[in-house]
């Protein structure tokens, strides 16, 4: 398990009309991995990409890609996103009755398994789910648009986890709010992963931004 503290941009928020460069200025700066942010207008109140959409940014960068599918029904498209080039698939807990077979499924495939809960989900509820995943993601916003105030409560949660985490070998992120004030007390709570979208990309100066985000 990696225990370095990493920040994942989020794609949602970067500029699609010059993708491509948005990602090489992040991956100068030292980013390893990339957050995408699935979502089907249904699970939430917002519609972004599909497959394709994963399938061309895994031609831009070698990057670890999370693919994060705020989806209904997601294990129809499991597959789909596998095929495209993600290396770590996370399904909401929200979204399906059990998720056994669906993480079964992913790690089958050669892929890693996460898991994500919403702002008002107990974190318990991933207990049963922990053996069976790579990842756990923090929502610390209401999943579906970017830009949102990052909710505290989420790093009892996070603390939980580290707390708890014993033997097993997850890593844990956080998604929604994390910007320079925040990260700071996003990594001291037990975060592996944060995930920054608007707190990166609303910077004029995305590498720049990046380092700042490092050394805060």
């Amino acid at each position: 398990m990696n225990k370095s503290r990493i920040i994942s941009p989020s794609l949602l928020s970067a500029d699609f009309s010059r993708l491509e460069k948005d990602i090489r200025d992040v991956e100068q700066a030292g980013a390893t991995r990339l957050h995408l942010d699935v979502m089907d207008g249904h699970f939430v109140p917002n519609i972004t990409f599909g497959p394709f959409i994963v399938k061309a940014i895994r031609k831009l960068t070698n990057c670890i890609l999370d693919c994060h599918l705020m989806i209904l029904n997601p294990d129809k498209y499991i597959e789909a996103f596998i095929d495209a080039g993600a290396n770590t698939v996370i399904l909401h807990i929200e979204a399906h009755e059990d998720l056994t077979t669906e993480f079964t499924k992913i790690r089958k495939l050669g892929c890693s398994a996460g898991i994500s809960l919403n702002p008002d989900t107990p974190i318990k509820a991933v207990e049963p789910y922990l053996d069976l995943i790579d990842h756990v993601l923090v929502m610390s916003v209401h999943p579906g648009f970017g830009g949102q105030k990052f909710i505290k409560s989420a790093l009892q949660k996070i603390e939980y986890l580290a707390e708890n985490r014993k033997n097993r070998n997850f890593v844990i992120s956080v998604d929604g709010g994390v910007n320079i004030e925040t990260i700071a007390d996003v990594f001291q709570s037990g975060t592996d992963i944060a995930v920054v979208g608007s707190g990166l990309f609303s910077a004029d100066n995305r590498s720049q931004q990046y380092r700042d985000l490092r050394n805060a």
